[in-house]
């Protein structure tokens, strides 16, 4: 008898559910580098190194502990290009009487995995990814219980089951969520840590070099490339971020500072999604630094709520909704993507910032992608599924399962309101309280309307006129529609123009970047 046992790319866990019981006398440990992988979205060539190192570093790891592992290489010449070639190759090398293999973490690949058994004539089981918290049947029993996803009674449950800034039932400091002291802007002077970097080995050298070779024209820069690729690195990065940048993530986790491009963020979940880490011992390590009196409560509880409960949430709502999420458009969005938003060459630096940090590490964080990049796009009634693609494309932590419902549901509200029950609209004044970005701006962000007005003023007004019918109901939204009301007509009419003047300006992308 022998098993196959494929490990994919975000999978390289050593407790992975289908390694535990296995018998390392009849398994082979497959492990596939293919282009199809690396192009089916023109990944950010940052991403594609970080996975093939890591992929490399688990195989040679993997072999350390006494497993027989079959690596199929990228530059192999014989490499079919796709999993399901690979697995046809493998089946011939190996003759296995079964293939077990854990969910994967998006939908296209389980529809490729569901051909494997009648395609091959060997069985094929598919085990649980119990890395994560919460188990996809487990979330949709939950959700089939309500009305309303409300990600904040998730969030409980999530904090409930693993007892996490737990005291019995009830939460640590008499209350579920602190956000309210979670929204300071920058003050100057603020010292921000870097995360730690990890100077590339042979491994990672070669294959750095070898991304150059064959992905040099996609997106983004590969030097000075410092991300943990295993889990030591990993679980060394953790504990940088909690002694040095937890303490001040939560009250400034939602800024912005030109030139800065981490602030206190953990920057973990390239680590996180591949595999290096899970989420449990990353919240636990939160959770315990305020045990210890070593952060505060409104920060752990912060970082704990994007782990345990927006993570797990985006994952159950992604697996409940897929496929059909993936092509709605309820806003019905026909504007092409910005070309700035691959060249970064715009006059809102804002945006400027964000795009330049996304091309140089794959990386911006949470309010850069969704109060100003997604914002942006979603104000200009770009198409929900460029704007996914764009993002699938450009950050080293992007999978689908993450990362379209984030873009499709609460970035672009795509889904009509199924994931976020408002739309995350905000115009220049957000972005100049949590950011030192307008006062350095080409841009007035105290010019309403004009060619030197902040565009994000306009667009905001534009947007709210032109989705009037949707969204005037919503309770959320009845401040911003009476100021609306409030306006004279001739001031409406000038924010109607003035975005669409600006509007006019906007360079679209050329077909083929993204794919």
């Amino acid at each position: 008898m022998t098993l196959i046992i494929p490990v994919l790319g975000d999978q390289l866990s050593h407790d992975l559910a289908v390694l535990r019981d296995a018998d390392r006398a009849d398994t082979v440990i497959l492990m596939m580098e293919v282009m199809e992988e690396a192009t089916y979205v023109r990944h950010h060539k940052r991403k594609i190194a970080l996975i093939l190192s890591a992929m490399r570093h688990f195989a040679e790891e993997l072999k350390s502990a006494g497993w027989s592992v079959d690596y199929a290489r990228l530059d192999d010449p014989n490499n079919s290009g796709g999993f399901t070639g690979e697995i046809a190759r493998a089946i011939d090398r190996h003759k296995p009487t079964a293939i077990r293999i854990v969910e994967p973490g998006e939908w296209r690949v389980k529809v490729m995995i569901d051909t494997w058994a009648e395609k091959f004539g060997v069985p094929v089981d598919i085990v649980p990814d119990d890395r994560f918290i919460c188990g996809i049947l487990e979330f949709q029993s939950w959700a089939q219980a309500r009305n309303d996803l409300v990600m904040e009674f998730f969030y409980r449950e999530m904090r409930r089951k693993t007892g996490l800034l737990m005291d019995g039932d009830k939460p640590k400091g008499g209350q579920w969520n602190f956000d309210k002291e979670n929204r300071k802007p920058p003050k100057r002077g603020l010292n921000y840590p870097e995360p730690m970097h990890f100077q590339p080995d042979d491994v990672t050298q070669e294959v750095l070099a070898l991304v150059e070779e064959r992905f040099g024209r996609h997106f983004g820069r590969l030097d000075k490339f410092a991300l943990p690729i295993n889990a030591g690195q990993a679980r060394r990065a953790l504990r940088h971020f909690i002694t040095t940048a937890l303490p001040s993530f939560g009250a400034y986790q939602d800024a912005m500072v030109t030139g800065q491009d981490w602030l206190y963020h953990s920057w973990l979940s390239p680590a996180l999604n591949l595999g290096l880490l899970t989420p449990l011992e990353v919240a636990q390590a939160a959770a315990n630094a305020y045990a210890e009196g070593a952060a505060p409560l409104n920060a752990a509880e912060g970082f704990i709520r994007q782990i345990i409960g927006w993570r797990e949430y985006v994952r159950g709502y992604y697996w409940m909704e897929m496929p059909d999420v993936a092509v709605m458009n309820t806003l019905k969005a026909t504007r092409p993507l910005p070309e700035f938003y691959w060249t970064g060459e715009t006059d809102m630096l804002c945006l400027a910032e964000a795009i330049r940090n996304t091309r140089d590490h794959a990386y911006a964080h949470h309010i850069q992608r969704l109060m100003v990049l997604g914002n942006f796009a979603m104000l200009a009634g770009v198409r929900p599924h460029d704007v996914a693609d764009w993002f699938l494309v450009v950050y080293a932590d992007a999978y689908e399962w993450v990362e379209l419902p984030n873009v499709l549901g609460m970035s672009q509200h795509a889904d009509g309101g199924r994931l976020a029950t408002k739309p995350y609209a905000g115009g220049g004044s957000y972005i100049d309280r949590m950011s030192d970005h307008c006062r350095l701006c080409r841009y007035d962000v105290k010019q309403k309307v004009g060619a030197d007005a902040c565009p994000f003023n306009a667009l905001y007004w534009d947007f709210l006129a032109r989705h009037e019918r949707r969204f005037r109901q919503n309770h959320r939204m009845s401040n911003m529609y009476a100021n609306w009301d409030r306006m004279k007509p001739e001031v409406r009419e000038a924010y109607l123009a003035s975005a669409a003047e600006f509007l006019d300006t906007i360079k679209e992308a050329a077909d083929g970047w993204a794919k």
